[in-house]
């Protein structure tokens, strides 16, 4: 069977598994390295220093390893990298780090980006995440595991979004969202916990319970931040089932730069 469609463009020097499939008028450069199993849809352009993993499926008119969307860029060789069994769809961007930050984008795996996402320069995403369609990620963004963007989510640059944690349809994020957190509006505020994720990745009902209860003391108490990040270390301390995600979510506010959404 013929994998390599004969109108695709492929650098001699980049680096393509056997097994990996490009569609027709693709083009590939040459410090592209692409995994075992990986597919490449039409019209689509892989470039710069950008490494894909194996069981990828990229579809038509993709533009992955552009050079970043930033004045500074000056052609330093920073890289992409993605990890595996990640579907890309239609017009989804990912741009190449830049040397003012890590010097890498990176995509962890098993992660779904539906058409016209856009992921900037030096963003770092986790594992397992959804990108609804034209959820758009300015430089510089952590995404944490298990995170879902609703479509048409603007995040706004150095921002990040905890593990488990959700934006609704349009939420423009503009400071950090704590794990499991659901946020919403422009300019996004909470809006509860993401109660039924929490529910599809097993978690207990006491667990989610627990971290009720940690939101109530964070947003709802009338307590300052410091004063509900004592009391959330309090419930750890009692509460062994919960008490990893109740520490997760506690680290995350004591390390936040931008200050959570509130």
């Amino acid at each position: 069977m013929v994998r390599i469609h004969p109108t695709a463009v492929i650098d001699p020097a980049a680096q393509l598994d056997s097994t990996v499939e490009v569609g027709a008028y693709s083009v590939i450069g040459p410090h592209v390295s692409i995994g075992a199993g990986s597919r490449i849809g039409p019209h689509v352009v892989i470039e710069g220093r950008t490494t894909i993993g194996s069981d990828n499926t990229i579809f038509q008119f993709g533009s992955i390893g552009a050079v970043p969307q930033d004045k500074k860029y000056a052609g330093e060789p920073t890289g992409l990298e993605i990890g595996d069994r990640n579907t890309i769809r239609e017009f989804v961007t990912l741009n190449l780090g830049t040397a003012q930050d890590a010097g890498v984008t990176r995509i962890g795996s098993d992660n779904l980006l539906m058409a016209y996402v856009h992921v900037a320069h030096d963003c770092q995403l986790g594992n397992h995440l959804v990108l609804a369609n034209n959820a758009t990620l300015a430089g510089h963004v952590h995404l944490y595991d298990w995170v879902f963007l609703g479509g048409f989510t603007s995040v706004h640059q150095f921002c990040r979004i905890g593990a488990h944690a959700m934006t609704a349809f349009t939420a423009a994020v503009s400071q950090d969202v704590p794990p499991f957190v659901t946020a919403a509006g422009n300019r996004a505020i909470p809006a509860g916990i993401n109660s039924e994720g929490l529910r599809r990745r097993g978690f207990s009902s006491s667990q989610i319970m627990s971290i009720k209860r940690a939101y109530k003391l964070i947003y709802r108490a009338g307590l300052s931040l410091e004063q509900a990040q004592e009391a959330i270390l309090a419930e750890e301390q009692k509460d062994a089932e919960s008490a990893v995600h109740l520490k997760l979510l506690r680290e995350f506010i004591e390390t936040s730069s931008r200050g959570i959404i509130r």
